[in-house]
């Protein structure tokens, strides 16, 4: 048979759990850095800006598949500047936003482990337009390193 607790131990409980939760929201209150924490999403809308933050990682700065992450993929990225090359000379603009937006199977991706940024974005913004627009502005940067 289990024993209740007594009514003074469960007193002395409470009052050393909001005691403890005193200290630690006074702590946390003054707590200061010297950096101010970053957010993850860049205030930046610039095609340019939201590639080097998001993609460069893996892509690389000039988009050519060689971004300081890309050694531990287990594919190597792509050469984003020769979708138009792999599409007969045409940038394909609606299919490459479906991508970023979306994701989908990419045999060099393996389980298409590349960050699918629609959702990402939208976690980080609640603004479906300036989603859009980012995404937009990351796209039509893509096409302009086209070789």
């Amino acid at each position: 048979m289990a024993t209740r607790p007594s009514r003074g131990r469960v007193t002395a409980a409470v009052v050393v759990i909001a005691a403890l939760a005193a200290v630690a929201i006074r702590a946390a209150g003054q707590q200061t850095t010297a950096f101010p924490p970053s957010s993850l999403l860049t205030p930046s809308l610039s095609g340019m800006d939201n590639f080097a933050l998001y993609c460069a990682p893996c892509h690389g700065r000039d988009g050519k598949g060689n971004g300081p992450v890309a050694a531990a993929l287990k594919m190597p990225p792509a050469d984003l500047t020769r979708i138009s090359t792999r599409n007969s000379g045409v940038f394909p603009a609606d299919r490459v936003r479906r991508f970023v937006t979306n994701g989908a199977e990419v045999p060099a991706h393996g389980s298409s482990a590349m960050p699918v940024w629609g959702p990402t974005f939208r976690a980080l913004d609640s603004s479906d337009k300036l989603v859009a627009i980012r995404i937009a502005n990351v796209i039509s940067y893509l096409e302009s390193i086209q070789q």
